[in-house]
This record gives structure tokens, sequence and C-alpha cells, in this order.
């Protein structure tokens, strides 16, 4: 299985500005792309590649924020660190808290870049992971029978067996076949991890 390489999209009408940042990513060894706008960006269509965004706020047409808001619209959305030359202390926080992973201003200096890049990828990384993982605990729970969720949500909601047994309207014994199944089919050893993995499933409800 060959490992991803992450991509680092640069996204600034500045020609100059634009090149001079890809051509210091990709000398430390980074995959980078560049876009004059955020249509051009969107126009791409990356997919769900991993890696970040190097984005200007002040552009002709969409601006960064407006692309930002977009990303965030989408099932998988890139982590961005913001460059301007005309940033604010309100434009930063709007931005900061919309997700964005760094505000830094130009002329931006390399390290500050460098660690803002190294951190946004280090993000998508564990975004990434986690999502697999809810994904995987999504596809064991679409195995389960509808007898089997039934005894799935009366037991995380902490009921008895004899207690799921009398509202399932069945036998004790079958409610404890019915959990070993859950248990097995969930993957886990205890009732603590089923728990665990209940709540999970409930954070990542569509609200």
């Amino acid at each position: 299985m060959t490992t991803q390489i992450p991509t680092v999209h640069v996204v600034d009408d500045d020609d100059s500005l634009r090149t001079a940042v890809m051509r210091l990513l990709r000398a430390v060894g980074y995959e980078v792309r560049g876009y004059r706008s955020a249509g051009e960006f969107l126009l791409a269509k990356t997919g769900n590649t991993s890696g970040c965004v190097v984005l200007d706020v002040n552009m002709p047409g969409p601006s960064g924020l407006d692309l930002q808001a977009a990303l965030n619209e989408r099932d998988e959305s890139l982590p961005i660190i913001f460059l301007t030359g005309h940033g604010d202390i309100p434009m930063s926080v709007r931005a900061m808290k919309a997700g964005a992973v760094d505000f830094l201003t130009k002329p931006v200096e390399r390290k500050a870049l460098m660690t803002a890049v190294q951190n946004a990828l280090e993000r998508d990384a564990e975004n990434r992971a986690a999502q697999i993982r809810i994904n995987t605990i999504h596809s064991r729970y679409q195995n389960l029978t509808a007898r089997e969720r039934a005894v799935f949500a009366l037991v995380v909601a902490g009921k008895l067996n004899k207690h799921v047994a009398g509202e399932l309207e069945i036998s004790e014994r079958t409610v404890k076949a019915h959990r070993a199944q859950v248990m097995e089919k969930m993957q886990v050893t205890s009732l603590a991890e089923l728990v665990h993995l209940a709540e999970q499933l409930e954070a990542d409800a569509p609200p």
C-alpha cells in the first residue's frame, strides 16, 4: 500500500509571492500546487486528497474567507493557513473561529510558515484518521440486525438484561445472546467500550 503524499495548495493572486512561497515549500520537500484565485482552486477539484491550503485573504472575486466558508460546507475540508498583507484582528478572529490553523501576515517569515504548514498537515492527518475510525464504527453498526440495534441502544443506556428483556418482550437468555452478538460485531470486549462507540455514533449523527 502506497502512502499518499500531502499536497500544499497555495492560493494567492500575487504571482511573485505565490511563486516564492511555492519554491520555499518545494525546497523542503513538499508537494505543492498553485492557484491565482479561489475560483481556480475550486475548479481544480482537488478531491479527497490529504494536505492543507495556504490562502490569501484579499483576492479579486471570492475572498479567502469566502473560500474557507465554501470548504467548510464540504464533507472533506483541508486545514487552512491564511496569508495576508491587510489583516486585522476581527478578520483573524473570524478565520480562526471558522477553523483556520494560523493567520500570518506578509511578508511571512520562513520559520513561521513552515511551522504553520507542519501543524496544518498534522491536523489533516488527525482528522483523516478520526474519520476512518468513525467510518469503521458506522460500518460495524450497519451490520447489526434491527433487534441487535434495539438491544445495543438499551444496553448502552444502562439497562440490565432483565429490563431489556421486559422492554423488548423477549427472554433474558435471548437478550444475552443478542448482547454477545453486538459485542462481537462491534469488536469490543467491555460495556465501557460499547458505550464509547455509542457516544461516537451519536456525536457524528447529523443535527
